[in-house]
C-alpha cells in the first residue's frame, strides 16, 4: 500500500502530460500522436516567388522609359530613357525565365544596372545632367568664396537658386576636387552624394521600422531604386532625393521616441527645400500623440533652431537675392520664367494670365489650408498615417502650384510607399506600438505558438485532475471507513453472542 501511495503523485503527473499531448501536441514531440512532417508537394509547382509581378513591374518600366526619347524635349532625360529602356526589358526577360527563387534578385540587379548605374555613369563621364545639377555646384563654389549661396546679381535661369542652403553641402564636393580628371568628375558630382545620402536614409528608415533581417530590405531598397521613379531623377537630377530620404528617416524617428534625431533629420530637409516645411507639423503632431506635448515642444524647438542655424545666416546676407530665387521663381512671380512648366492644373490656370496666376495661388492656399484642417482633426497616430498625412500635403502642393514638374511627384509617392514596404504584411502592430500617453490602446497580442499552447493546456487541466483525484481518494477513504464500521458492528455481535452463550451455560466457561 505504501508503495501504491508514492507512486501516485508520479502517474497524475503522466496522466496530465499524456492528456495536454494530446489537446495540443508539442511542436518537437516524437510520439506518433504529435505532430507530423508536411508532406512534399507532389504538383511540381515550384514554391519560390510568383514571376508575373516582376515582369510586369519591368516591362510597366520598360514602357515608361521608352516615353522620354519620344516625348521628353530634355536630353539628359532622352539618353536616359535609351539606356533604361533595355535594361528594363532584359530585367523583365530574366524575371520570366531564370529560376523562380533567384528570378527577382537577378532582374532587380539588370535593372539597376541597366537604368542607374549605366546612365549614371555616362552622364557623369559626359558631363551630361539637368540645370539643377550646376545650379547645386556652382552654389557650393559661390558660399565658399562670399559666404552665401546666392548671386545677388543673377541675370540667366542658370545663375538662379531655387533651394535652400543646405542644398549648397552637395556641391562642395565639385568646388573641392574640381573637374580635372576622370576620378574627381566622378566624385564631384552632385548626383552621386545626392543618391548616396538617398540610400542611407532610407536603409536607416527600414531599420528603424523593420525587426526582419536585412536581406529582404536590400532587395526592396534595390527595386525601388531601380524602377524610374527613382532612377530618372538619380540619373538626370537627384535634387530631391536627399529631402525624400530626409523627412522619411525624421518621421521614422519621431515614431520610435528618438526625437532629437528627427528634430535634426525634420531641420535638415527644411533647409534643403521649402517643400520639406509640412514634415515640421506632422512630425509635431505625431510626437504628441505618442509621447504627449513636453516632448513634442521639445522636439519642435530643437527642428526650428537647428533649420534657423543653417538657413538664418545666408538670409541676413543675401536678402534680396533670397526673396527673388527662393520665393518668387519657383511661384513663377520673378524677373524670369522658371522651366518647371509641366502641364499640371496650378501651371495651366497660371498660363491664363494674371487672373488665373492668382486663382492658382488662391486654390494652393484652399488646398493647404484643407490639408491642414484635416490633419488637426485626424492627426497621425502611426509612422504610416504621418507619411500619408504629408505626402497628401506636398501632393496638393505641386498639382496646385504655378509652377512644377511632373517628377516632382515622386516625393509623395515615395513617402507613402517606402514606410509600408519597411513595415510589410502583418506587423505593424510590433513595428508601430501604441503610442505612450494612450494607455487604452492595446497593442496586438503576440503569436501563440505550439509549445506555448501545450504548457498552457497543461497549466489548467493539472487542478481538474488533482481535483479529480482528491474526490477519488475521499470515496475511497468513505468506503474504508464503511466498511471498517461493518467489521467493529459484525465483531461486537460475535463477542456479545459469545458472552450470551458463556452466561447460559456457566459450566462452559471451564
Amino acid at each position: 500500500m505504501t508503495t501504491n501511495h508514492a507512486q501516485e503523485p508520479a502517474r497524475l503527473s503522466s496522466a496530465i502530460t499524456a492528456a495536454a499531448r494530446r489537446l495540443v501536441p508539442r511542436p518537437d514531440d516524437p510520439r506518433p500522436d504529435g505532430p507530423r512532417p508536411e508532406a512534399p508537394r507532389c504538383d511540381g509547382r515550384d514554391p519560390g516567388p510568383r514571376r508575373l509581378p516582376w515582369v510586369l513591374g519591368c516591362l510597366a518600366s520598360a514602357v515608361w522609359g521608352g516615353i522620354f526619347p519620344l516625348l521628353s524635349d530634355l536630353v539628359p532625360q532622352r539618353h536616359w530613357g535609351f539606356i533604361a529602356t533595355g535594361g528594363y526589358l532584359l530585367a523583365a526577360g530574366i524575371a520570366a525565365f531564370a529560376p523562380r527563387r533567384r528570378a527577382p534578385a537577378l532582374a532587380v540587379a539588370v535593372a539597376l544596372a541597366g537604368a542607374v548605374v549605366l546612365p549614371l555613369a555616362i552622364m557623369m563621364a559626359n558631363g551630361q545632367a539637368q540645370s539643377e545639377v550646376y545650379v547645386v555646384q556652382n552654389s557650393a563654389t559661390q558660399l565658399l568664396h562670399t559666404g552665401s549661396p546666392y548671386l545677388p546679381t543673377a541675370h540667366r535661369v542658370i545663375q538662379y537658386n531655387p533651394y535652400l542652403p543646405a542644398m549648397a553641402l552637395f556641391g562642395l564636393p565639385r568646388a573641392l576636387l574640381g573637374t580635372q580628371g576622370a576620378l574627381p568628375q566622378i566624385l564631384g558630382d552632385a548626383r552621386l552624394w545626392f543618391l548616396l545620402a538617398f540610400l542611407g536614409c532610407l536603409a536607416a528608415t527600414w531599420r528603424l521600422l523593420r525587426t526582419s533581417g536585412p536581406a529582404r530590405g536590400w532587395l526592396a531598397l534595390a527595386a525601388v531604386t531601380a524602377s524610374p521613379l527613382v532612377a530618372l531623377p538619380a540619373s538626370v537630377s537627384g535634387v530631391d532625393l536627399p529631402l525624400i530620404g530626409c523627412c522619411l528617416l525624421g518621421l521614422a524617428c519621431a515614431g520610435q521616441g528618438r526625437l532629437y534625431r528627427a528634430a535634426l533629420f525634420i531641420a535638415l530637409a527644411c533647409a534643403l527645400k521649402w517643400t520639406a516645411w509640412p514634415a515640421v507639423p506632422v512630425a509635431l503632431l505625431l510626437v504628441h500623440q505618442r509621447y504627449g506635448r513636453r516632448p513634442a515642444l521639445r522636439c519642435l524647438a530643437l527642428t526650428l533652431a537647428a533649420s534657423a542655424l543653417l538657413i538664418v545666416p545666408c538670409v541676413l546676407a543675401t536678402p534680396a537675392a533670397v526673396l527673388e530665387q527662393v520665393v518668387r521663381f519657383p511661384l513663377g512671380l520673378s524677373r524670369l520664367r522658371t522651366p518647371a512648366n509641366s502641364p499640371l492644373p496650378g501651371h495651366l490656370l497660371a498660363e491664363l494670365g494674371p487672373d488665373g496666376r492668382v486663382a492658382s495661388l488662391v486654390l494652393l492656399g484652399a488646398g493647404g489650408a484643407a490639408v491642414a484642417l484635416w490633419l488637426l482633426l485626424r492627426p497621425p497616430l502611426t509612422v504610416t498615417q504621418a507619411a500619408d498625412r504629408l505626402a497628401t500635403g506636398v501632393a496638393v502642393a505641386f498639382l496646385l502650384a504655378p509652377a512644377g514638374r511632373f517628377g516632382y511627384l515622386e516625393l509623395p509617392i515615395l513617402l507613402a510607399l517606402w514606410p509600408r514596404l519597411a513595415l510589410g504584411r502583418g506587423t505593424p502592430a510590433a513595428a508601430e506600438p501604441a503610442p505612450a500617453p494612450q494607455p487604452e490602446r492595446r497593442a496586438a497580442p503576440a503569436p501563440v505558438t505550439a509549445e506555448a499552447r501545450f504548457v498552457a493546456a497543461e497549466t489548467l487541466m493539472r487542478p481538474l485532475f488533482q481535483r479529480a483525484a482528491a474526490a477519488a481518494g475521499a470515496v475511497a477513504a468513505d468506503a474504508a471507513v464503511e466498511a471498517a464500521v461493518e467489521a467493529a458492528v459484525a465483531e461486537a455481535a460475535v463477542e456479545a453472542a459469545v458472552d450470551a452463550a458463556l452466561a447460559a451455560d456457566p459450566a462452559r466457561t471451564g
